[in-house]
């Protein structure tokens, strides 16, 4: 089958997914027969900063060396970062130059990299998102994730996949399968290389999250008061760009404090356009200077956890959590 029209007709049963998204998010897909050659599609929500693509690549290293022989593949669920990548591929070199790999230069959709394993013979997948907590991007991915497994044809052997399997995001995800609390706490406990900064510098710890406006946000204000449960001398506070508790919130909860050091760091995967514009910019409205205005010593810290090795680490063991419930081998 020619690769457009597999594509085509991949997207067209999108459209009987959404009913199912939240019950794939729980982390297993099951399939059935034998599971033949298995793939990994690493979702990230991606970035268009050249230097915050490490934070990416960081994670498919450590997804690597945990599963040798098995191919990690690398999508973005931004459609809007994917369309400013495709225009970069117009001077593929000045990126590839920046040290960007190509395959983040020609990133492909989920549906596009789906296709792309099926030519190549693999029929076990395990997509892994690179989110932080199961949120709109999650939801969506769940979505065409389900679309895939719910195309069966006449006969079994034709079937393009046997097995796929969904895992969770670094925070944990909703439902009872997996309690994201305890999510939480594995992931936050990844974050002592943030804190002794803090301690050194004798400053108060800022996260600056995404979030959203249309979705609860309160997994950030739940972050901040485990972290500071986990590291009770240094105080703690998690804000997101969108949704609750968003930098009106922080600087509320700072103005306690009359002066002091500021540890401002993302809490995202990658420090890209947000970090770099919203967080540490010197615009009217980012968080260095509003903070900055309210009589604190701002350090912005432009690494997204990604970076930290024990934080992308946390992937490598929701892989095989969902390669479990859906009955993958790994090797």
């Amino acid at each position: 089958m020619p690769k457009r029209v597999l594509l085509t007709a991949l997207a067209s049963i999108l459209v009987f997914s959404t009913s199912n998204a939240l019950v794939s998010a729980t982390g297993h897909i099951h399939g059935s027969g034998e599971q033949g050659k298995v793939a990994i599609i690493l979702a990230s929500f991606g970035t268009t900063v050249p230097s915050a693509v490490k934070s990416i690549t960081n994670i498919q290293e450590k997804i690597k060396a945990a599963f040798p022989g098995v191919p990690v593949k690398i999508t973005f669920t931004s459609h809007i970062i994917r369309s400013v990548w495709k225009k970069r591929q117009m001077e593929p070199q000045e990126w590839l130059d920046q040290g960007v790999p190509e395959e983040v230069l020609y990133v492909n959709n989920i549906i596009g990299t789906f296709g792309d394993l099926l030519e190549e013979g693999y029929r076990s997948i395990i997509v892994q998102p690179t989110h932080m907590f199961f949120m709109e991007q999650s939801h969506d991915l769940a979505s065409y994730v389900n679309a895939m497994r719910s195309i069966k044809t006449i006969k079994k052997k034709w079937m393009p996949f046997t097995k796929i399997a969904l895992g969770r995001p670094a925070l944990g995800t909703v439902g009872s399968q997996y309690e994201y609390r305890k999510d939480m706490e594995k992931a936050l406990r990844t974050l002592t290389v943030d804190v002794q900064l803090a301690r050194e510098r004798g400053a108060m710890l800022v996260y600056m999250a995404h979030g959203n406006d249309h979705w609860s946000t309160g997994i950030w204000a739940e972050s901040a008061k485990m972290m500071r449960e986990l590291y009770p001398d240094v105080i703690t506070f998690v804000g997101g760009v969108e949704g609750y508790p968003g930098l009106d919130d922080v600087s509320r909860y700072l103005s306690r404090y009359s002066s002091g050091k500021i540890i401002l760091k993302p809490f995202m995967i990658v420090a890209g356009d947000h970090a770099l514009n919203d967080m540490a910019s010197d615009e009217e409205d980012s968080w260095k200077t509003v903070l900055t205005k309210q009589g604190f010593e701002v350090m912005p810290v432009l690494e997204g956890l990604g970076s930290n090795d024990a934080f992308a680490r946390i992937f490598v063991e929701h892989i095989k959590d969902a390669a479990q419930e859906a009955g993958i081998k790994m090797n």
